[in-house]
């Protein structure tokens, strides 16, 4: 997943749009286990890339980056 980053707008591919387009890319933790007792040791950090055009969101695990 290559990324351009001009210092103003992160252009990246969007699988929908078809084309390099303009995103909006944010870390957030995520649990990953169902059961409640596991919750806060299964939080992992995913990279989330929203496409500005079209709104087609990605996540991406971090340490499988």
């Amino acid at each position: 997943m290559a990324a351009i980053n001009d210092g103003v707008d992160m252009a990246e591919h969007c699988s929908t749009c078809d084309r390099e387009t303009p995103h909006a890319v944010r870390v957030q933790i995520q649990t990953e286990s169902d059961k409640r007792e596991n919750a806060a040791f299964s939080r992992e950090p995913y990279r989330v890339s929203e496409c500005q055009i079209c709104g087609t969101t990605t996540s991406t695990r971090m340490n499988n980056a």
